[in-house]
């Protein structure tokens, strides 16, 4: 089974928070040979949508991380921090519709209700405490100084969708903050409203967040958005079989360079790991590329995480 063809737009979109690492390179990678596959386009989106996490510099050596393996990018770079007013916008619709509503618990509060017994809701996460407090009760927490974050009414809603990796797949959506207390704006709405601001068709992304589809899903269902292609692909890991960090060593493009490692060579071993080429394929990146691109298949995806050596040298 060869990728779909035609108006395909993937995209990357890391977080700015620190250097992309083996696992995230791999992902774009993937992202990148599955559009280019296609004949389609790839657009890159900075997710920096929170300003305690978000770095200037780590943006930039991220984008430098993706042009040495030879990935570029379809347009102009998008910023979520620029798009407030369009995910503010978004919430607005919600409220509307009258499908989120007000939560005024704090963590604790939701860790110990979650624990406690009870015969309806989820059995973990958010117990929907304040799924049907009156209006009386909203002003009075109001009234005492507490801020809410916004939840989406949407519990119990079981969403189906596509994944090129794990076939037909279905989930069932809790009632996720869709803003926080702070006024922030929730992962899963920026990305929707992003995904369709910038018509991406395919999101190729870790299956460590396979998990958020069904939130992302009821969301573009309330919006009335197209649903994505997806493919959630298996992460890279550590040595000690936890998900690849920086503690694992030498797993950025600068720590391998210093180990002699070229991005040409760090490319090989990338294709290798995928069954794409072998690890000391000497060819130039280009030529990697084009022959990854040209023998793509996305049946051929491994199934399992690739546990990366303590060296790739």
């Amino acid at each position: 089974m060869s990728w779909q063809s035609g108006g395909v737009r993937g995209r990357f979109a890391p977080t700015p928070s620190g250097p992309l690492h083996l696992g995230n390179l791999r992902t774009a990678l993937i992202a990148w040979v599955a559009a280019r596959s296609a004949g389609g386009e790839i657009v890159l989106r900075v997710e920096d949508l929170d300003p305690a996490t978000a770095r200037a510099e780590y943006d930039e050596s991220q984008r430098q991380a993706l042009l040495a393996l030879g990935l570029d990018w379809d347009g102009p770079v998008m910023y979520q921090s620029q798009r407030r007013r369009a995910h503010l916008a978004a919430l607005d619709v919600l409220r509307a519709m009258e499908v989120v509503y007000p939560c005024f618990c704090t963590r604790r509060e939701i860790r110990e209700a979650a624990r406690a017994p009870h015969d309806d809701g989820p059995q973990d996460g958010y117990p929907g405490t304040c799924r049907q407090l009156s209006a009386a009760q909203v002003r009075a927490h109001r009234e005492a100084g507490r801020v809410p974050a916004w939840r989406a009414m949407a519990a119990g809603d079981r969403l189906e969708f596509r994944d090129l990796v794990h076939g037909t797949s279905s989930g069932v959506c809790d009632d996720f903050v869709v803003q926080r207390n702070d006024g922030l704006v929730a992962y899963h709405v920026a990305v929707v409203v992003d995904d369709a601001a910038q018509s991406v068709t395919q999101v190729v992304r870790g299956d460590d967040l396979f998990d958020s589809t069904p939130r992302q899903r009821w969301l573009q269902d309330r919006f009335g958005l197209p649903e994505p292609e997806y493919a959630h692909v298996p992460l890279v890991l550590g040595a000690d079989g936890a998900r690849l960090a920086k503690r694992h060593g030498a797993v950025t493009l600068d720590d391998l360079a210093r180990r002699g490692l070229a991005p040409r060579d760090v490319l090989a071993r990338l294709g290798a790991s995928l069954g794409w080429c072998a690890p000391d394929d000497h060819r130039p990146i280009e030529a990697l590329l084009a022959a990854f691109v040209a023998g793509f298949d996305v049946a051929g995806l491994p199934r399992e995480p690739w546990t990366l050596a303590r060296s790739l040298a």
